[in-house]
């Protein structure tokens, strides 16, 4: 695929990540995927929260909308619209929703979603 159009992407609810459940309402738009890398919108309720979990990818993380505090490791940070966090391949993360958001990932290695979320059509 060379171009994909948001309005015909369909969402996804996103239920666990790693087999670890999600805490409030997160849908996931899996934009496009190249040979290397992915890219995803997510959307984040208030207060929802990705379980602490790891990779075998690394993630780019850019906050389009909101306000998310994310953990790496031992770190924590708090990013609004314009911040940008990486985490990194194999290492321990969550993201939560201070505030209604929307955020941009880029997955690379481009993983199989389907190995790592639970997920059903939005509906």
């Amino acid at each position: 695929m060379i171009v994909s159009k948001n309005a015909d992407v369909a969402s996804l609810v996103v239920t666990s990540i790693e087999d670890k459940p999600v805490s409030g309402s997160l849908l996931l738009k899996p934009l496009i995927r190249g040979s290397q890398m992915t890219l995803l919108e997510l959307h984040y309720q208030p207060g929802t929260n990705a379980p602490i979990h790891v990779h075998a990818h690394e993630s780019l993380v850019y906050v389009v909308k909101g306000l998310v505090k994310t953990t790496v490791g031992n770190e924590v940070y708090v990013l609004g619209a314009g911040d940008v966090g990486c985490h990194p391949q194999g290492v321990s993360h969550t993201v939560e929703a201070i505030e209604e958001s929307i955020v941009i990932e880029i997955k690379s290695p481009a993983p199989d979603l389907a190995q790592f979320l639970g997920t059903h059509k939005k509906s």
